[in-house]
């Protein structure tokens, strides 16, 4: 089956080269699995269409295949004939040249030639392996063989690998390996295929998820100027009294790095800094970064949401669930999700749950939606991070019932970001065209730093834990995010990493 590579054609129109692709059994995009029994896979070739270029290379070939394994038959495919095996074909294109991916079949006899194109190494960037798909053993050997998906090395908004859909196998690998197949590289800077600022207005309106906070939510998100219109203070190592900050951020200290020298904290006040705390639901929005993706073949709009303070986190082991008095409590909260459209079709590809230190890309057909192509999004009570359904999601080993609480649920506090967004960021559309807000450029910490031993408060309850869950507790607690040991504010969305390089995933 072909598609019309006219658009593709467009964007990459410097080479005068086109695309072929080779689809699969479900809609063409993704690798899909029945029990154990793949059934194809997307593959994205360039192949030559105009006879100005060089010309292809003069041989190519196929190696026996590498690794084979059973395909049990589970009763449901008794009409149709695999063969017994599977056959994974790595191509050993001609230097100069470089393979995208493997060939499967059901069949031993080397597959014909013409099923394959090779890529000029110019057009090709690095790509490595990132998320197993399938580990099975084969009959003939006593080493598994372990299929991945691929992605590209360089990502982020700089980053020309183009994302092919292809995958990688062999007996074992670890994620972040460097593989032996390529992906493409977009060479033209010029980022044709990315959105003007109506296209920009219009794809939010469209497809700018719901942001649902727990019914418990004790600390709700808020807009910037709400926080500092409300008493939110600057302090700083040479003036320990705090200076009130004007709606718009203009007297944060610009530019920098966060060294420590200044930070954002709550007034000395308790009824105000009550009030602070518990955010306020009206002048909440979504502050919109958007930037290129994956050589520029997709959009990433990044929604970042503000919550004037976090609260403290939730321990469960087993049937116990131990609130914590401090461990989790920080002032000033950024959190964000992403979407990813693509710029061939407009298409919602997936979204990106950020949860503290890290997050998880899934895929629209694993989302819930309201209102046609809007997605919903789960806060997490009180520490805010996102997922994509109801329920209590556990940071640490969900198999044994131990680690953080993440609760979230559908409630009457919810931001629609399709009307309540602002766009902060698109540098790629040039200067002046988006006018970035002074807080933005603030670089250091959103609160205080408090120097407690949160240690202290997780030793207590490790040691009345029984010997058997006392070591699993204390592997999980190592593994957590810093931010839920200490009373630390965040910096603010600029000087995250993931403000110019890819989401943490």
């Amino acid at each position: 089956m072909l598609i019309d590579p006219t658009p593709l054609i467009k964007l990459f129109a410097i080479f005068q080269l086109g695309f072929r692709f080779i689809f699969n059994y479900r809609v063409g995009r993704r690798f899909f699995w029945r029990g154990d029994k793949m059934l194809g896979c997307k593959c994205l070739f360039w192949s030559r269409v105009s006879d100005l270029m060089q010309p292809g290379p003069d041989y190519f070939s196929l190696p026996d295949p590498i690794p084979q394994w059973p395909q049990d038959n589970d009763g449901d495919d008794d009409d149709e004939n695999f063969d017994d095996c599977g056959y994974f074909w790595l191509p050993q294109p001609p230097e100069g040249y470089k393979a995208l991916g493997f060939v499967v079949t059901n069949k031993s006899e080397k597959p014909n030639l013409e099923m394959v194109k090779c890529v000029r190494v110019d057009l090709t960037d690095a790509c490595e392996i990132y998320r197993p798909i399938v580990d099975t053993y084969s009959k003939y050997s006593k080493e598994p063989l372990r299929v991945w998906n691929t992605r590209p090395c360089h990502r982020g908004m700089y980053g020309r690998g183009v994302f092919v859909g292809t995958f990688y196998c062999g007996n074992y690998s670890s994620s972040g390996d460097e593989v032996n197949i390529a992906c493409l590289k977009n060479l033209d800077a010029n980022l044709h295929a990315m959105p003007n600022l109506d296209q920009i207005h219009a794809l939010i309106r469209h497809y700018g998820p719901t942001l649902f906070f727990h019914p418990d939510e004790n600390y709700l998100a808020s807009s910037v100027s709400w926080f500092f219109r409300n008493g939110a203070l600057l302090y700083s190592k040479s003036n320990p009294v705090g200076q009130a900050i004007d709606a718009e951020g203009t007297n944060l200290p610009a530019g920098g790095t966060n060294d420590g020298a200044y930070w954002i904290d709550l007034p000395t006040d308790s009824e105000l800094t009550s009030v602070i705390k518990r955010g306020n639901l009206e002048s909440a929005k979504l502050y919109v970064h958007i930037k290129p993706a994956l050589g520029g073949t997709f959009t990433d709009i990044v929604m970042w949401v503000f919550a004037p303070f976090n609260g403290p986190g939730t321990i469960k082991i087993g049937v116990m669930n131990i609130g914590l008095s401090k461990i989790g409590r920080h002032v000033g909260d950024w959190e964000h999700f992403t979407l990813r459209i693509s710029n061939f079709t407009g298409e919602l590809w997936n979204v990106y749950f950020s949860q503290h230190s890290g997050g998880e890309w899934v895929d629209v057909s694993d989302l819930e939606f309201i209102d046609g192509n809007k997605a919903i999004i789960y806060s997490s009570r009180n520490g805010h991070a996102s997922f994509a359904h109801p329920g209590n999601h556990i940071q640490g080993s969900a198999r044994l019932g131990i680690g953080v609480r993440n609760d979230t649920g559908r409630s009457d506090y919810c931001v629609d970001s399709s009307r309540k967004y602002e766009i902060v960021a698109a540098e790629y559309l040039g200067d002046g065209v988006v006018n970035e807000p002074c807080w933005l450029q603030y670089m250091r910490e959103w609160g205080p730093t408090v120097v407690y031993d949160s240690r202290t408060e997780l030793d207590r309850i490790i040691k009345v834990l029984p010997p058997m869950v006392r070591y699993s507790m204390q592997n999980m607690l190592d593994k957590l995010p810093l931010e839920l040991y200490g009373e630390e504010g965040p910096t603010g969305p600029k000087e995250k990493n993931n403000w110019i390089g890819d989401e943490r995933w």
